[in-house]
Order: C-alpha cells, then sequence, then structure tokens
C-alpha cells in the first residue's frame, strides 16, 4: 500500500495513445492514484483500456463532451493527442479547468508558451519527452516546467512518470536536445542491434541465431551495466583484453568516429526537431 503522501491526485489522460496508455499502466500498476479517465476517439481503443482497475475509458465517438469531463473532474490533466490537434484540444478544455490544475503535455514540438497563450496562468503547465521503453516501465522521462509551476506541482509530476522509469529535469530550452539522445535513442539501440544480426548472419549463422546472439548481448550488457554501477567505459575495458580480439574490433570501430557519427546524427534529429517547433 502507498503512503499517503506519495498518491497521485485525480488524472484525465486525453489521447491516450502508445505513450499516454503506456504511462496509464505505470500509474495502475503503481496503486498511486485510484481515479484516473482516459479518453479516445473510438469505442475499440476507449475498450482496450476499460478492464483496467481505477480507470474510466471513454470513446469520444459515442461521448463527445469525454474531454472536457474529464478535465473538469482532474487536478492532473495529461495531453496525448498529436501535437496539430493540441491547440484545438487546448480551446475545448480551457473553460472546465479549475485554478491550480497541472497540465502535462506528451506532444513533441508544442512549446509551453503555446499552452499559457490557451489555457492562462491559472494552470500549471509542463512540457514531458518521455521514450518507448515506458511501455515495459523502463523509460526516460525529461521534464521541463513552465513558470507558474511551484515546487509540489513539479514533484507530483516526476512522480507519475517515475511509475514508468527514471526522469531528468531539464529548462524547456534542452528538451529538444534530450529528445535526440533519450527519445530517439531507442530507435538507435534497434538500429545497432539490426547491423550486429546482419554481420552474425554474413559470417554464416542462421537467422534465428543470428538475432538471438545479437538481442541477448544487448540486453544482458544493459543489464549488467545496470547492475554493476560501473561506468559503461569501465566495463568496455574489462571486456577488452590487451591484444585479444575484442581490442581488434574497437579500433575498426573507432577508427570509423562513431564519436563524430553520433554527434552528426542527434545534431540532424536536434534540427529537425526545431523544424518542426517552427511549424516546418
Amino acid at each position: 500500500m502507498s503512503d499517503a503522501s506519495e498518491t497521485l491526485p485525480p488524472i484525465a489522460i486525453l489521447g491516450a495513445g502508445s505513450m499516454g496508455g503506456a504511462v496509464l499502466r505505470g500509474v495502475v500498476r503503481s496503486g498511486l492514484s485510484s481515479t484516473v479517465t482516459v479518453t479516445n476517439r473510438t469505442a475499440g481503443k476507449a475498450a482496450e483500456l476499460a478492464d483496467l482497475p481505477g480507470v474510466t475509458s471513454v470513446a469520444l465517438a459515442t461521448d463527445p463532451v469525454g474531454n472536457t469531463d474529464a478535465a473538469a473532474s482532474a487536478d492532473l490533466v495529461l495531453i496525448g493527442v498529436k501535437p496539430a490537434m493540441v491547440p484545438d484540444l487546448l480551446r475545448e478544455i480551457a473553460p472546465v479547468l479549475r485554478p491550480g490544475t497541472i497540465v502535462v503535455s506528451l506532444a513533441a514540438g508544442v512549446t509551453i508558451a503555446t499552452f499559457a497563450s490557451i489555457l492562462g496562468d491559472d494552470v500549471s503547465v509542463l512540457r514531458s519527452m518521455p521514450n518507448t521503453p515506458a511501455l515495459v516501465g523502463r523509460a526516460v522521462t525529461g521534464l521541463a516546467a513552465g513558470p507558474t509551476v511551484t515546487v509540489g506541482d513539479l514533484a507530483t509530476v516526476r512522480r507519475l512518470f517515475e511509475t514508468v522509469g527514471a526522469v531528468v529535469e531539464v529548462p524547456e530550452s534542452q528538451i529538444d536536445a534530450l529528445s535526440t539522445i533519450s527519445g530517439s535513442g531507442p530507435a538507435y539501440v534497434f538500429l545497432l542491434i539490426e547491423e550486429l544480426t546482419k554481420a552474425a548472419v554474413g559470417k554464416g549463422f542462421a537467422e534465428t541465431e543470428a538475432r538471438l546472439m545479437a538481442e541477448q548481448t544487448f540486453i544482458g550488457a544493459a543489464a549488467l551495466l545496470d547492475a554493476s554501477g560501473e561506468d559503461p567505459a569501465e566495463l568496455r575495458r574489462r571486456v577488452t583484453s590487451p591484444k585479444g580480439t575484442t581490442e581488434k574490433a574497437i579500433e575498426v570501430l573507432q577508427a570509423a568516429r562513431l564519436d563524430t557519427v553520433f554527434a552528426e546524427a542527434t545534431d540532424a534529429a536536434l534540427a529537425r526537431a526545431k523544424e518542426l517547433a517552427a511549424g516546418a
């Protein structure tokens, strides 16, 4: 049983798609809130969440005022619709939000200023940037607080996202940069696994064997890093015996300037994030 001081207030998740649904499941698993209302456009999507304990799942197709009803009854409102849909949703719920409500954006590229211009100064606005491992409770979530957010508000939202993983607090100016590391990062890892699998196939292993070796090597290495608390460079050194086979492989990888490749890749992602924020 959670301590009362750790419980979360009534929550509404408007647009409980993949990420909103992942956060919902984290909250349900944690037991920190007994009152959560979620909305989705279709009855089918709403039905997928309806059996979760303590959750009221609303289909907007059959309940057109579902968003406003959910927002009116919540102290913590998550906005999970697509970025282009955010302004219209904010205009829809603005009249029913109580003063002091905490509103959290899950939408990439929509600024706190945009939220404040529609919702006014009576609510606290934060931007969040979770990544897809939220689906298995191992997310990294970036949080950026608006100017009216209190210490207590920030602590509440931090508790919310800690139900699906780790939380990093950053100024809004860094939220797009964070997205190029932790937000896009799972894709980089999956790409490396793909390429290592191809290398194994090229050495004569069957596809199933190649996938097993590549995937479980990444999973095992990450688990070792997590359990040991060691610096990854130190763990790499322990595997890299002088004049051994791993050393030769590392020399090739370092000669390919992976440091430059990752810097250029994340720079490209950041440039695109800025274009999207500007409406390009």
